[in-house]
């Protein structure tokens, strides 16, 4: 299995090199034994067609440990995140870091009137233009979510927002797989055409899955329509230590791995060599408030063990900031 990062304990960093092995040892175990529950007919055949088990009862699907690596090794270490100014293209892999912005908000104090509302297009379109002549913030992600728009096309509104307002990369997050592929064309659109898409790809996706240890329809559907198109996947968890996933460090680590693996196996099992991130913002869970704080120090934590595993594994990283 490839590694090309041999200093995997750059910056911050909580794992040693003896750690990211018994996180991946245990990873093919939990894989190989027991599995990850995904969705869809579509992702079963392609699981099953690799030599995959899939129960179709219960939607549990089993990994050979030779089909993990080999896809891991795939998975490409260094690619361009392309804009459609390319002075703003940007790179990913290596010790390279980059911003973008954090999302999806669905309320805002209006800069007006003072008033706490629900976000709307205008808000969006406003914020990415502002995001565009940052010159710190990379790429682009839905900032805030169009909440005055029908909601079954929501995301297609967001992306008109987004790609009349910006020059920069745009990675978006869309639910299923007609709105993805509605999606993808309009970025060729954009983009001149298809070939031109493929070629110089000015959008990436992103799919979360359910922790724990499942990857829901409308994920295995994104994931295999952006490896069908050649555009960059982002598979990122969010699990919730003590909610989600096991209340250890630890435990959340591996279930997040297995979580992100399933996801970038099905990418490359698409289609070879699909530009693949491997993502997380799992945080710890307010036992108090049950809420997500993304401040917390736990988030961090996980941030820098996540960066630690996708060096370790020659995959671009993607992290939630806290």
């Amino acid at each position: 299995m490839k590694k090309p990062y041999e200093d995997c304990t750059i910056g911050y960093s909580i794992l040693e090199k003896k750690d990211m092995d018994a996180i991946h040892e245990s990873t093919l175990k939990l894989m190989g034994e027991f599995g990850v529950r995904v969705y869809g007919e579509q992702a079963h055949e392609i699981y099953s067609g690799a030599g995959c088990n899939v129960d179709q009862e219960t939607n549990m699907v089993t990994f050979p440990r030779n089909l993990i690596n080999d896809c891991i090794e795939s998975a490409p270490a260094e690619y361009t995140l392309y804009a459609r100014n390319p002075e703003k293209n940007v790179e990913l892999g290596g010790k390279k870091v980059t911003f973008t912005n954090f999302g999806t908000g669905v309320y805002l104090l209006d800069p007006v009137t003072g008033e706490r509302r629900s976000t709307t297009k205008e808000d969006l379109c406003k914020i990415a233009r502002f995001i565009d002549a940052v010159d710190e913030v990379d790429c682009i992600t839905i900032p805030v979510a169009a909440t005055d728009v029908p909601e079954e096309i929501k995301e297609l509104h967001e992306a008109e927002a987004i790609f009349l307002n910006t020059s920069k990369h745009f990675g978006h997050d869309t639910d299923g797989g007609e709105n993805t592929r509605r999606f993808i064309r309009m970025a060729a659109a954009v983009a001149g055409g298809m070939d031109q898409l493929r070629e110089r790809p000015i959008v990436s996706l992103g799919a979360c899955p359910n922790s724990p240890l499942e990857l829901h329809e409308a994920a295995t559907e994104q994931i295999i329509e952006a490896a069908k198109a050649g555009i960059p996947m982002d598979v990122l968890s969010m699990g919730l230590c003590g909610g989600t996933t096991p209340v250890t460090l630890a435990g959340t680590i591996l279930t997040t791995n297995c979580e992100i693996l399933s996801g970038i196996i099905l990418g490359q099992l698409v289609r070879k060599g699909t530009p693949m991130m491997y993502g997380s913002s799992t945080s710890i869970m307010d036992l108090k408030l049950t809420t997500s704080p993304v401040g917390a120090p736990e988030h961090a934590m996980f941030g820098a063990a996540i960066g630690q595993m996708g060096h370790y594994y020659g995959i671009p990283t993607d992290v939630g900031g806290t």
